[in-house]
């Protein structure tokens, strides 16, 4: 079985949350096994070099910054990442 590690880059928790919660949706029903987590501490987001809040990473690559990507791009990310799409 495949492992996904999902990163929420945002300070704000409000925005952070919801984009978790899109995340996690976006990973219902994929067939691997995940780990979701949020990182609201500015010194741990600046290590991923993102120029603006919120980030979303997968599996240690950021996949958008400054924006809140749709469920449907994050499934596509995901997919792509494990060649199952």
């Amino acid at each position: 079985m495949s492992r996904i590690n999902v990163k929420v880059l945002e300070p704000d928790n409000k925005k952070c949350e919801a984009l978790l919660m899109e995340a996690i949706r976006a990973l219902t029903g994929v067939p691997i096994c995940s780990e979701v987590e949020k990182i609201q501490d500015m010194d741990k987001i600046m290590k991923f070099n993102v120029e603006k809040t919120p980030g979303l990473v997968i599996n240690n690559k950021v996949k958008a910054f400054g924006r809140f990507p749709s469920k449907e791009e994050i499934k596509k990310w995901i997919l792509e990442e494990y060649n199952l799409s």
